[in-house]
């Protein structure tokens, strides 16, 4: 297959004056967040609502990943229903992100952008979609795919999925934070594959990311206690090859350095007395 490249991008699209905006859009970097990864029962109760309405639009993209779209098709499509729902899409603008959402393309494991380069029969196409509502966000992302797609990517995608279930299942109050990231690579590397290091899950709340760093992989340096009342992010990226990766001159774009497929799941979680909550269901 070829691999991707960079396409034309579209100008950025307007969102309505009416929807609130996080304090970073257009700024060179977010304000530091110095609150606490518990959060109270207020924000939760607001972080359902945001999560809720996230993978709504998760899924509503989703249906579009066919061949022909093209991944800027794909965030109009975020993007409008975000913010016909009151929200704004918690990417655009953040950092300088010019999108809506991030569409990350076989090769690409993540933060890939939007443009006008077109799905092919057989392509996995990651969506990743954060919505910004009531003061809070809730940011997920699933991989789907478009047309025929070969049996070693479908087989990816799925093993990404039930890594993702696998990190939800191990949380439990009283244990560190490093456990997710245990059972994620153990079970990854059952199949040979490459989990990305680098790019991790995040606390987050009223802060798209709190500082709170949620590795895919064993690091006992990561030992935060999880306690009942945090929310953060498991998103794990496994690759059919090496576990390595560059980055596009974009300084956004990420891909394999092998050029072998990626694939991605994330939730935004609470955790419970008794485990963890998913936020990102619709």
């Amino acid at each position: 297959m070829t691999p991707v490249a960079p396409a034309s991008l579209s100008p950025r699209r307007a969102v309505p004056a009416s929807i609130e905006r996080p304090e970073y859009v257009d700024r060179p970097a977010p304000a530091r967040y110095t609150g606490a990864e518990v959060k109270d029962a207020e924000t939760i109760e607001r972080m359902r609502v945001a999560g809720r309405l996230a993978a709504q639009a998760r899924e509503e993209v989703g249906r579009h990943v066919v061949p022909g779209v093209t991944t800027d098709e794909l965030d109009r499509i975020g993007h409008e229903f975000l913010c016909d729902h009151g929200a704004y899409p918690s990417t655009l603008g953040y950092r300088g992100f010019p999108k809506s959402l991030c569409s990350s393309v076989n090769e690409v494991v993540c933060h890939g952008i939007p443009d006008s380069r077109v799905v092919e029969d057989g392509d996995i196409v990651n969506i990743d979609i954060t919505a910004y509502l009531h003061g809070v966000h809730g940011d997920t992302n699933a991989t789907f795919l478009a047309g025929d797609v070969d049996e070693e990517s479908r087989l990816l995608v799925e093993r990404t999925r039930e890594a993702l279930e696998r990190g939800i299942k191990a949380v439990r109050p009283g244990r560190r934070i490093n456990i997710i990231g245990r059972v994620i690579e153990s079970y990854a590397a059952r199949f040979g594959y490459g989990v990305v290091r680098e790019f991790t899950g995040h606390g987050i709340g009223t802060s798209f990311h709190s500082g709170l760093i949620v590795p895919h992989y064993d690091d006992p340096a990561h030992d935060t206690l999880i306690e009942p009342g945090m929310t953060f992010t498991i998103e794990p990226m496994l690759n059919l090859g090496t576990h390595e990766w560059t980055m596009w001159d974009d300084g956004w774009t990420v891909v394999t350095q092998d050029l072998r497929r990626s694939a991605q799941f994330e939730h935004t979680l609470l955790v419970t007395a008794t485990g963890a909550e998913v936020l990102t269901n619709p």
